[in-house]
């Protein structure tokens, strides 16, 4: 799968659960409240999924890890004074898809 192919599968999923980037976005800013000055984006979503399997009875209900690089950008890109928050590197054929 190409990288604008996992970006589009990931942005279906996100406009189809938008409550994930509201709890990206949640537990980022707590990280940040309590003096986070860097944070992993796997932690918040572990956390995410720990919150949703303790709230929901869907067990078909995932957030996969290939998406957890896009909310981190996400969350920077939408958040501009957080650039750097989440530690990022070039995702499998990501330079070849924003060089146009």
């Amino acid at each position: 799968m190409t990288y604008q192919e996992r970006k589009q599968k990931w942005w279906e999923f996100h406009k189809a659960n938008p409550h994930v980037y509201d709890y990206f976005q949640r537990y980022t800013h707590e990280a940040i409240n309590r003096g986070a000055k860097r944070c992993s984006p796997w932690l918040i979503v572990a956390r995410i999924r720990w919150e949703t399997y303790l709230s929901t009875t869907d067990t078909d209900f995932k957030i996969s890890n290939d998406y957890i690089a896009f909310y981190s950008r996400l969350f920077m890109k939408w958040n501009p004074k957080y650039e750097g928050f989440f530690k990022t590197k070039p995702m499998k054929g990501e330079r070849y898809a924003n060089a146009n």
